[in-house]
């Protein structure tokens, strides 16, 4: 190990430690200093950690620990509950200019103040079907027009002009005209969804439910596309264990996919003519061209009857751990007013001379302008005095 002495090492250790504004010798500045002259690798830390009389306390670098990342995963809905039961929708959208796009599902009436948007409804038609032609209305929107063209450029590569699904015959997949969305909103998912956690009952006429979940347990790799990864809508269970045999199917009674599903933005892409076969004959949406035929509710309805949409949010969490060491000789005071009295400062309890005691609720972390960037609250106060120490660590996540 070979030093680089040209900036004059044994003067800055001299000018450091000669320094009156230094309270004591902090063994980690002196290593800090002793690196600004070791080549690149060669660095060192400290095992010993230097002892402080005033309130701030340097940490070195064997007390950090950083980009340690984790996958956190917590339940969708409000609350982060990981089952929703109960589908509301305001009556004013329904019929309203927004419903011709999209309803807002609610996970309680929406009169009371804590009811939220918890995903949203919408139809789209490639040719504007199920809204009014400006053959029929001058003033139309063609809502169902744009809603189909809004996914398919979020979603699709720009190559593509329909969303395709699996078929059951040779050919492996066809092209759908019209299909139904649903779009978690934003602030539920977090980071994006959880494949393979999430669970739609649908009931219909047919008089059976048909759960709805996505194949990625049944794939090799990932399919990635413009909206991120992409995977199959099927009928299955998350209860694997299940004996039934139609534990994953494919396809619908009349052999089309269910749809798409897209974990990294939180959308689910469903197929109408696959839900009304299979679900029951009023998913089959209204294409008529005379008037807005919010095709959405018809969804909902089945949404609602089926009574339990599972799902879960999931996203990395970097961490960054700190490690606060409160030595046997450091912080046994404390600059509370009530800690001591009269003009000398004398212990306010005089069982405290010589065996001065604190219990240390709040760590703050500082950086090197003094300005505190995050304050940590311990669960309950901890002792502190000549005789014992403590080991805190805070977490930081971002």
């Amino acid at each position: 190990m070979a030093l680089d002495t040209t900036g004059n090492l044994a003067a800055r250790l001299q000018a450091y430690i000669s320094n009156p504004g230094n309270s004591g010798v902090d063994t980690n500045a002196l290593v800090s200093i002793v690196n600004d002259f070791l080549p690149s690798g060669q660095r060192v830390g400290t095992t010993e950690q230097g002892v402080t009389t005033g309130v701030f306390k340097r940490l070195g670098p064997n007390d950090i620990v950083t980009g340690k990342n984790e996958v956190v995963t917590i339940g969708l809905w409000s609350g982060n509950t990981g089952s929703l039961n109960t589908f509301h929708t305001k009556s004013a959208q329904d019929t309203g200019n927004s419903g011709r796009y999209y309803t807002n599902v609610y996970q309680e009436a929406t009169s009371s103040t804590t009811a939220e948007v918890q995903f949203a409804l919408a139809y789209g038609h490639v040719s504007g079907k199920g809204s009014p032609s400006l053959a029929n209305s001058d003033s139309s929107v063609l809502s169902t027009k744009a809603t189909y063209t809004q996914y398919r450029n979020l979603l699709l590569e720009p190559t593509d002009t329909r969303f395709t699904v699996v078929t059951g015959s040779a050919a492996g997949s066809t092209d759908i005209d019209d299909i139904y969305v649903v779009n978690v909103k934003r602030s539920r998912y977090k980071e994006k969804l959880d494949p393979g956690n999430w669970q739609m009952k649908l009931s219909g006429s047919n008089g059976y439910m048909v759960d709805l979940i996505d194949d990625s347990g049944q794939k090799l790799s990932d399919t990635v596309g413009r909206a991120g990864r992409v995977f199959n809508i099927v009928s299955g269970s998350l209860n694997l264990g299940s004996p039934s045999a139609s534990i994953y199917a494919t396809t619908a009674d009349n052999g089309q996919g269910y749809g798409l599903f897209y974990p990294d933005i939180g959308i689910m892409v469903l197929n109408p003519s696959a839900l009304s076969s299979s679900v029951g004959s009023e998913l089959e949406p209204n294409k008529s061209l005379s008037a807005y035929q919010y095709n959405q509710r018809l969804l909902f309805t089945a949404i609602s009857g089926g009574a339990d949409f599972q799902a879960r949010s999931t996203e990395n969490v970097s961490s960054n751990h700190y490690f606060i060491r409160l030595n046997n000789r450091e912080f046994n005071f404390s600059n509370n007013p009530t800690f001591t009295t009269g003009s000398i400062g004398q212990f306010y309890h005089s069982t405290m001379e010589g065996d001065p005691r604190v219990y240390p609720t709040t760590i703050g972390l500082y950086n090197d302008a003094n300005e505190i960037i995050a304050v940590a609250k311990l669960s309950q106060p901890i002792k502190k005095s000549f005789d014992s120490e403590a080991l805190v660590k805070v977490k930081l996540d971002f």
